[in-house]
C-alpha cells in the first residue's frame, strides 16, 4: 500500500459514516454493555510492535480461524505468524497443557510472554522453549511486584514478603490493621498506585510502611452475611488525625534500612524514584497543607538524608504527581514535571539540583511521557497543544528543547512506539469518526491506514452530536456537547438532561468517539426524544493550574456559575423546554447536582445525585485539604458547602443513590442528609446498590441507569 500523508488519507472518514438505515433503537443493555463490546467500534485485536523490530503483529480471522499475523510497512494485511494448532504443538513439546483459544501473548519483549491458565511463560519461538517466569510461592497473594532479578515482593496479612529461588524472606514482622507495609498509601493521591518499587538491578526494593493507628477505625457493612458483619478501613477525613508514612529499603542481603524522612511525621511522601546506579532514593516530600514540596534524595545504604534538589510552593497548593525520569544516556541529569508556571511541563535538572532548561512550554498540558527513542536522545510524550479536547503524541529533542507533532488533528491519539523508535501506531477517534488506526513513520511522518472502523451505530437512529465553546463569566473557554433528539423539529421543545462533573481530574469532554462519552446514554435518551447537554466547568482537568485552582477553599461555586451560563444557552437555543430539566452527577458530580438544587432551586425539575459529597468534614483528608484547605482555616468554605443546611431549600424532586460498600465517598454523606430531610420535614428519594463500592459496575450498571432514567420520566 502507497505511504500518504495524514491530510489526505482522512477525507474519506465522514463518507464512510453515512447510512441510510437507521432504523433500531438502543435497549439500555446495548447502551451501557454493548457499547463496550458489541457495539464498540471495530478494532485489531491485540495489536502491538515486535521488540526490537518494526514489525507488528495482531489477531486476525483467517477461515473462521483466529491467528496471530505479522506485518510491517511493506507488508501492511499481514501474513500468518502464530495460530492456536502451532502454539498447541509446543506447549505438547513442552510436556504442557493444550490451550482451546488463542492466549493472550506479549510480542514486546525480548522472549514472548505467554499468559497460560493464570501464569506466564516466557516463550521462544524459534526453539519452541517454555520458562514459567512466575513464582508458585507468589499465587494467589496481593500486590505482587516481580522484579527484573527473578525476585518477587508480595503482601500477605499486613506484611511484606520478598520470594526468590523457593526461599521466601519476611521483610516485617509488626504487620497489622494500624501497620501496614508494602501498599499504596495517602489514599491512592499524588498518583501513588502501590507500595514497592524495584531498583534498576531488581535486587533492592524501597517500600511504604504506613501507622494508621491514629486514624479511626470506618465501618463499612457487609450484607451479604447472616448476620451482616463489619469490615472495617481506615479513613482519615479533613482536619482529623494523618497517618504516618516512612521508607523502608531491603537489599538483597536481607536488611532493612528506613529513610531519615524526617518531622513532622504528618507529610506525605511521593514519587519515589531510585538512581540509574541504585545507591540513591529520590522523594518528592510533600507538608500536609500541600504548599510545600521538597525533593529530597537518600542513601539506599544507609537511610541517610543527602540533599535537597529544590522546592516547590504555592499558596494555594503544590500536587507532584509524576517521579523524577532520568536521561537515558546521562545519570547525572533527569527530568522533572511541574505545574510551576501554571501549565504541566518539563524541566531538565542535574543532580546537583540546578535547572538546566525548561523542555517544553506553552498554555498547554503535558500529559504523558511515553519514553525515549532508541539512542536517549529524544524523548516521546503527549500533550494538549492543539487542543484541551485532543491528545497528540511528540518528539522532544532533549539538548535542543524543540518537539515536533508526531500525530497530528484535533483528535484524540491513543499511541504505541516500536522499540526502534521509527515507528508508531496511532490508534486515535474524534467525535464522529469511530477509529482510524495508522503506522505512521516518525521521520516522515508518513502514514498507512491498518482499519477504518465502520459507524457502529449505523443502523440506529442517533441524536445529532454537537462539540460546544461557551464562555464562563470570566472569560475561560468552557467545552461540552449536545445531543439532539432523534427526528429533530426545531419548532418544537424538548425536554432536557443535563450530566456534569465539574471536579479535579476529570474531562468529560474530549475530541473522541461520542464526544468522550465511553457509553450510549446519552444516545439513548436522545433516541427517546430528550435533548442532552453536558459540559466540563471551571476546576475540571487538564486546563492549567489557574483554571483548576477556581475552586480553591470554595468547592462548587464557580461550578454553578458555569452551569447557569450552560443553562442561559440552552434557553437561548429555542427548542430546549428549560422548564422540564433534569440534572444528574456522580460522586464530585453528585456533590454538585445536590448543591446546585439547594443553592438555585426551581431551576431544575429533578435532579439525580449518585456517591455524593454532602459536607467536606467528612471526605478523605488528602483530596479535601489541597482543594478545600483544613477545616480550622476555612471555616467559611467548609460551612457553606455543608449541604445538610442547606436541605430546607430543596424545592425539586431529588433522588440520592449510594454504593453499600462505598470506601470513597462513605454511604455516611447521604445518609446524614437523608436525616437532615427528615429533620426539616423536607421529601428526598433514596436508592441503594448492595455489594457495589464507589461505582455499580457490571450488569447492574443497567438497572442503575434504567432508574435514573425512569427518574426523569417520571419527574420531568
Amino acid at each position: 500500500m502507497r505511504m500518504k500523508k495524514f491530510s489526505v488519507f482522512f477525507v474519506f472518514v465522514l463518507a464512510s459514516l453515512i447510512t441510510s438505515a437507521q432504523n433500531k433503537i438502543l435497549s439500555m443493555e446495548d447502551a451501557m454493555l454493548k457499547s463496550r463490546t458489541t457495539l464498540a467500534p471495530q478494532t485489531l485485536k491485540q495489536l502491538q510492535f515486535i521488540k526490537g523490530t518494526d514489525d507488528f503483529v495482531y489477531i486476525k480471522n483467517i477461515n473462521n480461524e483466529d491467528i496471530w499475523v505479522k506485518g510491517n510497512v511493506k507488508d501492511v494485511d499481514g501474513t500468518p505468524y502464530l495460530s492456536l494448532k502451532q502454539i498447541n504443538e509446543k506447549l505438547k513439546a513442552a510436556n504442557l497443557d493444550t490451550l482451546k483459544m488463542l492466549p493472550p501473548v506479549q510480542f514486546n519483549n525480548e522472549n514472548y510472554v505467554l499468559s497460560l491458565k493464570g501464569k506466564n511463560y516466557s516463550f521462544n519461538y524459534n526453539n519452541n522453549d517454555f520458562k514459567f517466569i512466575g513464582n508458585l510461592l507468589i499465587i494467589g497473594k496481593d500486590d505482587i511486584d516481580e522484579s527484573n532479578a527473578g525476585y518477587a515482593a508480595f503482601t500477605d496479612s499486613f506484611n511484606l514478603y520478598v520470594a526468590k529461588n523457593g526461599v521466601v524472606t519476611k521483610v516485617s514482622n509488626d504487620g497489622s490493621e494500624d501497620i501496614v507495609y508494602g501498599k499504596a498509601v495517602h489514599q491512592q493521591e499524588f498518583g501513588i498506585t502501590k507500595g514497592t518499587f524495584w531498583d534498576h538491578s531488581g535486587k533492592n526494593l524501597a517500600f511504604y510502611r504506613m501507622d494508621q493507628s491514629m486514624v479511626p477505625n470506618y465501618p463499612i457493612i457487609d450484607w451479604s452475611v447472616r448476620p451482616a458483619a463489619v469490615k472495617n478501613i481506615k479513613y482519615p477525613m479533613s482536619g482529623d488525625k494523618s497517618h504516618h508514612v516512612t521508607v523502608g529499603i531491603f537489599n538483597d542481603a536481607g536488611k532493612v534500612v528506613y529513610l531519615k524522612t524526617g518531622m513532622p511525621e504528618e507529610q506525605y511522601l511521593t514519587n519515589i524514584a531510585w538512581s540509574p546506579d541504585d545507591k540513591t532514593v529520590y522523594i518528592a516530600v510533600l507538608d500536609r497543607a500541600q504548599k510545600n514540596m521538597k525533593l529530597n534524595q537518600y542513601d539506599a545504604s544507609t537511610g541517610d538524608f543527602i540533599k535537597t534538589l529544590f522546592e516547590e510552593h504555592d499558596t494555594k497548593y503544590v500536587e507532584p504527581l509524576n517521579p523524577v525520569m532520568f536521561l537515558k544516556n546521562d545519570p547525572a541529569k533527569f527530568i522533572w514535571q511541574s505545574r510551576r508556571n501554571g501549565w504541566n511541563h518539563l524541566y531538565l535538572y542535574n543532580t546537583d539540583g540546578k535547572l538546566l532548561k525548561q523542555l517544553t512550554n506553552g498554555s498547554w498540558e503535558v500529559l504523558d511521557v511515553k519514553g525515549f527513542d532508541k539512542n536517549g536522545e529524544k524523548l516521546f510524550y503527549v500533550s494538549t497543544e492543539v487542543s484541551p479536547l485532543s491528545r497528540n503524541l511528540y518528539l522532544l529533542d532533549i539538548a535542543k528543547a524543540k518537539s515536533k507533532a508526531v500525530t497530528n488533528g484535533d483528535f484524540v491519539h491513543n499511541t504505541q512506539i516500536s522499540s526502534t523508535g521509527n515507528f508508531i501506531i496511532d490508534n486515535y477517534s474524534g467525535p464522529y469518526n469511530p477509529r482510524t488506526i495508522l503506522l505512521t513513520e516518525v521521520k516522515s511522518g508518513k502514514s498507512i491506514t491498518l482499519l477504518q472502523a465502520k459507524n457502529p451505530l449505523a443502523d440506529y437512529k442517533t441524536g445529532a452530536l454537537t462539540m460546544l465553546k461557551l464562555k464562563s463569566v470570566d472569560g475561560y473557554d468552557l467545552y461540552g456537547r449536545t445531543y439532539k433528539p432523534v427526528d429533530f423539529d426545531s419548532t418544537k421543545k424538548y425536554p432536557v438532561i443535563v450530566y456534569w462533573y465539574g471536579g479535579p481530574h476529570a474531562q468529560l469532554t474530549l475530541n473522541s468517539w461520542n464526544g468522550g462519552s465511553g457509553d450510549y446514554w446519552f444516545q439513548y435518551l436522545a433516541e427517546r426524544g430528550y435533548l442532552v447537554f453536558t459540559m466540563d466547568t471551571r476546576g475540571s482537568a487538564n486546563r492549567g493550574k489557574e483554571f483548576e485552582q477556581t475552586i480553591w477553599r470554595h468547592a462548587g461555586k464557580v461550578q454553578m456559575e458555569d452551569l447557569i451560563t450552560g443553562v442561559k444557552f440552552l434557553a437561548n437555543l429555542g427548542y430546549a423546554d428549560t422548564s422540564r430539566m433534569g440534572l444528574f452527577g456522580w460522586s464530585y458530580g453528585g456533590f454538585m447536582t445536590t448543591s446546585f438544587l439547594l443553592n438555585h432551586p426551581g431551576i431544575f425539575k429533578a435532579g439525580v445525585a449518585g456517591g455524593p459529597v454532602i459536607n467536606w468534614r467528612f471526605y478523605e483528608i488528602m483530596y479535601t485539604e489541597r482543594y478545600m484547605d483544613s477545616p480550622d482555616l476555612n471555616k467559611e468554605g467548609y460551612e457553606e458547602t455543608d449541604l445538610t443546611k442547606k436541605v430546607s431549600n430543596l424545592k425539586d424532586k431529588l433522588l440520592l443513590i449510594h454504593g453499600l460498600q462505598d470506601p470513597v465517598v462513605v454511604q455516611q454523606h447521604s445518609v446524614n442528609f437523608v436525616k437532615a430531610a427528615v429533620d426539616n420535614g423536607v421529601q428526598v428519594d433514596y436508592m441503594i446498590y448492595p455489594g457495589h463500592e464507589h461505582n455499580v459496575l457490571g450488569k447492574d450498571r443497567v438497572h442503575l441507569y434504567q432508574k435514573v432514567t425512569d427518574y426523569f420520566k417520571q419527574n420531568l
